[in-house]
């Protein structure tokens, strides 16, 4: 069975109050699930004002599950999706797969349109960004990235095992700190215990180890170190 992690929005304080707009998008992520056979093992919430799309942590923890228990990220409804520019680079970034119950079968063509889009634009900043350091360069600024440096001096000395195991760390790393967004949310609910963090991952999340096993004690602290490692 597919799983499916849903997000849901409502604009304002007063929506999220009153549950105006709520009500009709949980109705129609249950309805599509119901249909289609498939499961919803998630729920994000989230209140944004209209003027404010970088703020969206829910959105980022349900991108994070989706991308650790492979499941679809589903929305009720596609029509604001073209203005909503968070929402459009977050899912770029995390190539997740998602669904609008509204018009399932448009969402390859539309993510695909809207990433044209977005792409065009960056190419555009890209260009004014490059006029803009040359015009520096040109009156004598230094320019150079420190991280780059970095890389091309470990090339130079032979140490590309070494840039090897540092990529390898990081992605270990990357992944520790989205599971730690998720045990962080456990801890609110009154689960503080190493065990009853491992028993709630592995009976309430399909959320697993790096190797696809079962969360234990040892997993859990050796995850909370990655997750300070290189942090």
């Amino acid at each position: 069975m597919t799983k499916l992690i849903a997000y849901y929005r409502v604009s304002t304080k007063k929506q999220q109050a009153s549950g105006l707009g709520l009500e009709a998008q949980k109705d129609a992520v249950y309805r599509y699930a119901q249909q289609n056979g498939l499961e919803v093992v998630g729920v994000y919430q989230e209140t944004e004002s209209g003027k404010n799309h970088e703020n969206r942590p829910e959105l980022r923890l349900a991108l994070e599950q989706c991308e650790l228990t492979g499941a679809k990220l589903v929305i009720a409804k596609l029509d604001r999706l073209s203005r909503n520019v968070a929402f459009l680079a977050n899912l770029m970034e995390s190539r997740v797969q998602f669904v609008a119950c509204d018009n399932p079968q448009a969402n390859e063509l539309t993510i695909h349109i809207l990433a044209a889009v977005a792409q065009e634009e960056r190419r555009a900043i890209s260009q004014r960004t490059k006029a803009a350091l040359a015009a520096a360069k040109a009156r004598g600024v230094q320019l150079g990235n420190p991280r780059l440096e970095k890389a091309r001096a470990a090339r130079e000395i032979g140490s590309e095992t070494k840039a090897a195991n540092i990529v390898r760390q990081q992605k270990a790393h990357n992944r520790a700190v989205k599971i730690m967004h998720a045990i962080t949310k456990i801890n609110s609910k009154g689960v503080k215990s190493l065990q009853g963090i491992a028993d709630y991952l592995n009976q309430q999340t399909h959320i697993r180890t790096a190797r696809n096993r079962l969360w234990t004690r040892t997993a859990i602290s050796r995850v909370m170190l990655q997750a300070q490692t290189l942090g």
